[in-house]
């Protein structure tokens, strides 16, 4: 299967790293070069990292980046695929258009495929020429690890766009959980459910950041806590989702004023190396010393 994925960044060069492994042929495609560079650098690390670890044969991670083709070119990089992955970032806007971009330039077999975490299937679908082409496949982070892809089901998405997206995530060896198209989907909003309410829990003096993902982590045997996940995922992406949710299910998905002060100060988690924790290595070390941010009591607007 010939696989294109639209945005270099962790998770579209996550994407790329999956099913090139999996002996598909992948266009990875950034509106710049650095980006997509950056994209194939990042497969290639980690693969390196497999390798040292003898997850991987030196070999196998050869033949996976022979596969990857970057490109900044929409037209040659959509052309000819079976599958067209859009991970740019987590704008309705800005995915409508990278879609209704991409549907121009894919045969009228092929399946267009977004990986929003939280944002209407359905209307992205509306951009489209032929809406019953476009399913959802929200990945996880790290996607080369992670086991799961959530497929989403739009209003008009049909069985044999369905039957692609179905091949394809079992072809790179992950499970489907399959749900309706309906705002956060089922693991988005459950996942931010948990996470809002710990980052009140702190907000609040009811404990301690470690204490609050290590009573996850201890006591459900939950791999991360919480907040340590709300760092990895992003605390604007966590802020952004929240919002969207809100607006959509109301105030039970209110984002808590220590969320939107952290990302205001530009403390967005891993990526700015703090968050609730400071990230050094890409390794949580300790939690964040910012007293001025919790234990206000305050969520207001």
């Amino acid at each position: 299967m010939r696989i294109t994925v639209l945005g270099a960044g962790t998770m579209g060069s996550g994407i790329a790293h999956a099913a090139a492994t999996a002996g598909h042929e992948v266009a990875l495609r950034d509106i710049e070069s650095s980006y997509v560079e950056d994209g194939i650098e990042s497969v290639d690390a980690t693969l390196a990292g497999g390798v040292e670890r003898g997850k991987v044969t030196e070999a196998e991670r050869t033949a996976a980046l022979d596969r990857i083709t970057g490109t900044t070119d929409l037209a040659a990089a959509a052309t000819g695929a079976d599958l067209v992955i859009e991970a740019v970032p987590e704008d309705m806007d800005l995915k409508r258009e990278t879609l209704a971009d991409a549907e121009t330039h894919v045969a009228d077999d092929a399946v267009l495929a977004s990986n929003t975490s939280a944002l209407s299937v359905t209307a992205l679908a509306d951009a489209l020429d032929h809406p019953e082409r476009l399913v959802g496949l929200h990945f996880f982070n790290p996607v080369h690890l992670m086991g799961l892809v959530e497929v989403v089901v739009a209003e008009r998405t049909d069985e044999a766009t369905l039957a692609t997206a179905r091949a394809f995530v079992d072809s790179i060896g992950k499970e489907t959980v399959e749900v309706r198209d309906s705002p956060g989907f089922a693991s988005s909003r459950l996942g931010v459910a948990l996470g809002v309410e710990a980052i009140r829990m702190y907000e609040t003096g009811v404990a301690s950041v470690a204490d609050i993902d290590a009573a996850m982590e201890l006591g459900y045997n939950h791999p991360m806590g919480p907040l340590e996940l709300t760092d990895v995922v992003g605390l604007d992406v966590r802020l952004d989702i929240l919002e969207h949710l809100r607006e959509e299910l109301g105030e039970r998905f209110r984002p808590p004023q220590a969320l939107k002060r952290k990302v205001r100060a530009g403390k967005l988690g891993k990526k700015t190396g703090e968050g609730f924790y400071v990230w050094e290595d890409g390794e949580a070390v300790r939690p964040a010393d910012d007293s001025a941010t919790g234990s206000e009591g305050v969520d207001d607007e």
